[in-house]
């Protein structure tokens, strides 16, 4: 496949979701017009058994480099995610194993085809970091830790942070961006993409590539979707969308997203005109209205249009029109049972403890009456009464 030097795909490659380039926008720009196939890569632990729509930024960035016919390589970090990146972690990551990790990975080149192209004339390599890092002996890893120094490490935030607040770091965590830096090194690589949260990991591997190949690796840091505040989407939050999940789930958390988030998320996650958006929402648009064609969006994006219409209908049947679902799972129990239990029961809760918050914070109806009691008996009856939890789960509690 011959590698395209257009103007307007480049410009849009080096500006879209683009957070930083290094070394420069510059250096990169002048590669790309040179006509030249550039192979880079992104790289992914597998930490979970799922890519999340956090993913997908760097994925879309990807493609835009694979549909320009260059190089691109998905690498699974099947032996760094056995050591655990530490960015942003306030704590020590629990380490897996290898069983674990190659376990979570099992669907990731699935999940990622949604995007990316592994066939065709171009297609997308799958490789997987144990390939070298496995092989690597005490006096490689020795020779590598030499091009780094202690303050240069213990000058990111995260360890900065748990040393004041006395928390431990481990010398396994120093030597992950060790390894990250020599997947650059192992494959010989032009560039890489991430996050903008994985700038230390990738200049890491840039330094490493100019010490011993002498080469000048170019790294781009994507934006991340994050609210006002610079809250990012999480498993904490509740709001983080995996490519496993249903479109009704993709569509109801798009709609709990801030408005803050909804100019972010048409730029990094569509090709829509998301200055054209800003335009709207500074105009008086209804937030809620743009909320809902983004998810849309990207609901078609992971399903098809006609599913995307469907969710959309159903969405406002239940929320807007305030209606309940046409079909309630039933839930049958043999007497009277506490709301608490019911609820851990039923599958709305994971504990009796989670159940209690939910109750605490007025998250749980019984028909129509908002339960405040978390001792409130539920007593079933043949026609049922329908139990709901937050805006989009319901069950229907039977005798």
């Amino acid at each position: 496949m011959p590698v395209s030097t257009d103007p307007k795909k480049i410009e849009k490659l080096l500006t879209r979701g683009v957070e930083r380039i290094f070394p420069s926008r510059e250096f990169l720009e002048a590669r790309l017009k040179e006509g030249k196939q550039l192979s880079l890569y992104l790289g992914i632990d597998p930490t979970g058994p799922n890519l999340h729509i956090g993913h997908s930024i760097q994925l879309r960035k990807l493609r835009q480099f694979q549909d320009l016919g260059h190089k691109v390589i998905l690498l699974i970090g099947d032996f760094t995610g056995m050591i655990g990146d530490p960015t942003d972690k306030s704590a020590t990551r629990v380490r897996l194993t290898r069983e674990q990790v190659l376990k979570n990975a099992e669907r990731y080149k699935e999940q990622a085809g949604k995007i990316l192209d592994f066939g065709g004339k171009n297609p997308v390599e799958l490789r997987y970091n144990s390939e070298w890092l496995a092989k690597l002996s005490l006096v490689e890893v020795v020779e590598l830790a030499a091009h780094f120094t202690v303050p240069q490490i213990l000058a990111r935030d995260m360890f900065k942070k748990r040393i004041k607040d006395g928390k431990d770091i481990y010398l396994h965590e120093f030597l992950y961006p060790l390894m990250q830096g020599y997947d650059s090194v192992a494959m010989d690589v032009d560039g890489e993409v991430g996050g903008n949260d994985q700038t230390f990991n990738m200049l890491a591997g840039r330094d490493l590539m100019k010490a011993l190949k002498g080469k000048e690796k170019f790294v781009i840091a994507d934006k991340l979707l994050a609210d006002p505040t610079g809250k990012k989407m999480g498993k904490s939050e509740g709001n983080m969308i995996t490519f496993a999940d249903s479109s009704d789930e993709i569509f109801g958390k798009i709609m709990s997203w801030t408005d803050g988030m909804i100019v972010g998320g048409f730029e990094i996650l569509t090709t829509e005109d998301y200055g054209a958006v800003q335009k709207e929402l500074d105009g008086g648009a209804n937030p809620r209205e743009l909320k809902a064609r983004l998810a849309r969006n990207i609901v078609t994006q992971y399903f098809d249009e006609s599913e995307a219409t469907a969710v959309s209908d159903r969405f406002d049947q239940l929320f807007q029109k305030k209606e309940m679902p046409e079909e309630i799972m039933d839930h049958r129990i043999d007497g009277p049972m506490s709301i608490v239990d019911v609820l851990v029961a039923s599958g709305l809760a994971k504990s009796k403890s989670e159940a209690r918050r939910l109750i605490e914070g007025g998250g749980v109806k019984a028909g129509e009456e908002v339960v405040q009691d978390p001792e409130q008996i539920i007593e079933p009856t043949r026609e049922g009464i329908v139990i709901q939890k937050g805006k989009r789960y319901f069950v229907r509690i039977v005798g």
